[in-house]
């Protein structure tokens, strides 16, 4: 599970728990406006996601981690895919999140609100 908040210019993911031992990251940092917008989707969590490395991958478990997909690095933190929601990344290292989170309508409406080249 991970927390989001916004800190400044600055967009704060805390993964929470033991899940920062499965994703081998605790906190990723991103700057407000290299988050292009996010949305609730559980169905993106089936299929394939990649080649993990480093992260942790139990089929309806877990998935949590760096993942290697068409030459792009996505994060992945999601046990119920449910919260999942996804945010989509420009000019990081990663290229998408997808994270579980509490409360995925109010990160997705946070996010699409306080974000991106245009935000206040």
């Amino acid at each position: 599970m991970v927390d989001v908040r916004i800190e400044g210019d600055t967009v704060v993911f805390d993964v929470r728990g033991l899940h920062k031992l499965w994703a081998f990251k605790g906190r990723l940092d991103i700057p407000r406006e290299h988050v292009l917008n996010a949305r609730h989707d559980p169905a993106a969590v089936k299929g394939w996601k990649g080649w993990r490395a480093p992260g942790t991958s139990v089929p309806g478990l877990i998935t949590a981690g760096t993942f290697h997909l068409d030459g792009d690095r996505i994060f992945w933190d999601v046990s119920n895919p449910e919260n999942a929601v996804v945010v989509d990344v420009s000019s990081h290292d990663y290229r998408q999140l997808i994270i579980e989170v509490e409360d995925p309508g109010s990160v997705v409406e946070m996010l699409n609100e306080q974000v991106g080249p245009t935000a206040p």
